[in-house]
C-alpha cells in the first residue's frame, strides 16, 4: 500500500532542493507528494496594516510561490501530481499537523546554527522533534556563517 511524502516548502533554495528529494522518493516507493507551504502574518503587521493594499492576499501569495517552486523543482508530470497544500499559521506545526498518516517528512535546512538559529528558529530541529512519521532534513551546500 503507497503511502504519502509531505514536503515543506518556501521558494528557498533549500525547499527546492528538499522538494526534489521528496519527488525522487515518492517515484521510488510509490508513494503520493504532498507539498505544503504555511503562511502567517509577522507580530509587526499589527501596525503595518493599514498601509497594506485591500488587494494583498497572503494566502494566493503563498499559493503562487508553491506552484512556482514546484515547476522549478519537478518534472511538469510530477508537478501535476504533487498534491498542493497552503496553510495559514506556523510552519513547523503546519508541517507536523500535515504529516499525520504520513509515511515520511521532508524538509530543507537553512544551514542556520549558533546564535542565528536560536533567534530565528529552525523549522527543521521542530518538526525533527514533533513529527509523527520520520523526518528527512536535505540539507545544503553548507553552513551559513553567524
Amino acid at each position: 500500500m503507497a503511502g504519502r511524502i509531505v514536503v515543506g516548502v518556501d521558494g528557498s533554495e533549500p525547499s527546492l532542493k528538499a522538494l526534489t528529494w521528496a519527488a525522487g522518493q515518492a517515484a521510488l516507493t510509490g508513494d503520493s507528494l504532498e507539498a505544503v507551504i504555511a503562511w502567517e502574518y509577522p507580530a509587526s503587521w499589527a501596525t503595518l496594516m493599514p498601509g497594506v493594499p485591500p488587494e494583498f492576499d497572503p494566502e494566493r501569495l503563498a499559493a503562487q510561490i508553491l506552484d512556482q517552486a514546484l515547476a522549478d523543482a519537478l518534472t511538469p508530470e510530477a508537478a501535476a501530481d504533487a498534491v498542493r497544500t497552503v496553510v495559514g499559521g506556523n510552519a513547523a506545526q503546519a508541517l507536523v499537523d500535515a504529516a499525520k498518516g504520513a509515511s515520511l517528512l521532508v524538509v530543507g535546512d537553512r544551514g542556520h546554527s549558533g546564535f542565528r538559529a536560536a533567534v530565528l528558529g529552525s523549522v527543521s530541529t521542530q518538526v525533527a522533534q514533533h513529527a509523527p512519521c520520520p523526518v528527512v532534513v536535505v540539507r545544503g551546500e553548507g553552513v551559513q556563517p553567524v
